[in-house]
């Protein structure tokens, strides 16, 4: 049975092709947080070396509701050497 109420959304492509950007957008349209807690960017890239570096390392999961459905949201990093990870 398929369920409508859900949707499992990964996103993934090449380093600096906006995934995290995408990520960052959808965040800010869902009206699920504070606008103190969506200053700048990279949302969920909370690991040190990621904010460093302005790259996605660890993969992040977030659910967000958007109109009676939950969007389950995978972004992945986009650089091969980080591809184990993703797997």
């Amino acid at each position: 049975m398929i369920r409508k109420d859900i949707r499992n959304i990964v996103i993934i492509a090449h380093v600096d092709h906006g995934k995290t950007t995408l990520v960052d957008c959808l965040l800010r349209q869902s009206g699920q947080f504070r606008e103190s807690q969506l200053q700048g960017e990279r949302i969920l890239d909370s690991n040190d070396l990621e904010r460093e570096r302005g790259i996605t390392i660890l993969a992040k999961n977030i659910a967000i509701p958007y109109q009676g459905v939950k969007i389950n949201l995978i972004d992945t990093p986009g650089h091969a050497d980080f591809g184990g990870e993703v797997e």
